[in-house]
């Protein structure tokens, strides 16, 4: 049997990861399966085994990945050297809404995903996870000066909780939006963008612009 170069199994993790995220733009969790995943790349079944131990590992490395994405993106607005409340909080919605993935595991699987992955991957995870708020709370600490350290604090333990429920609000499936229609319960009607833009403008409402 050819031995594998190390190229090629350094890769590997990124591959099943890709192959994941492909499966889940069209695919409910439960449906994305390793074998799925397997038929997705070049990699055995058996062989996914030697990189990630369960699906939910592999879940929780894409959600690691997007974050990551987002963090690049909190970190570019940074680079402005003034916005008014109004522009972060559109800022910060454009830039959730390109991350609608990391938006729909988090309301969805999250739980699951993080109660069946090793201690090692979740800490890999939180790493990821604690650099977005820090990058949130540069974004609100340079542009929001009139917030203090425990202001911005708070801000981010309400800001994060809800994010997990922007999805499902933006993005109902037909059998929500239909269940709701009969239960007489109005559609949002707006954007991820438009919503996570509307919480942090009330969230900062009480802080004076410069």
């Amino acid at each position: 049997m050819p031995r594998v170069s190390r190229k090629i199994v350094e890769t590997r993790p990124e591959e099943i990861v890709n192959a994941c995220r492909k499966l889940y733009k069209t695919m409910s969790f439960h449906e994305v399966t390793i074998s799925r995943i397997s038929e997705e790349t070049s990699i055995s079944r058996p062989s996914i085994y030697n990189y990630f131990q369960t699906k939910e590992e592999i879940f929780l490395a894409l959600l690691k990945d997007e974050f990551d994405r987002w963090t690049t993106s909190l970190e570019k607005l940074l680079e402005n050297s003034s916005m008014r409340k109004k522009e972060l909080a559109d800022r910060i919605g454009e830039s959730l809404e390109e991350r609608k993935l990391m938006l729909r595991i988090q309301c969805m699987n999250l739980y699951d995903i993080e109660e069946n992955s090793r201690e090692e991957r979740l800490i890999d995870f939180k790493m990821s996870y604690g650099k977005s708020i820090e990058a949130l709370r540069a974004c609100i600490g340079k542009f929001i000066p009139a917030m203090t350290d425990d202001d911005i604090t708070g801000f981010i333990y309400d800001f994060y909780p809800f994010m997990y429920g922007l999805y499902p609000y933006a993005h109902p499936t037909e059998k929500q939006s239909s269940a709701m229609a009969k239960a007489g319960i109005a559609p949002s009607g707006l954007s991820i963008k438009k919503l996570a833009g509307r919480c942090i403008c009330d969230l900062l409402a009480e802080y004076k612009e410069e």
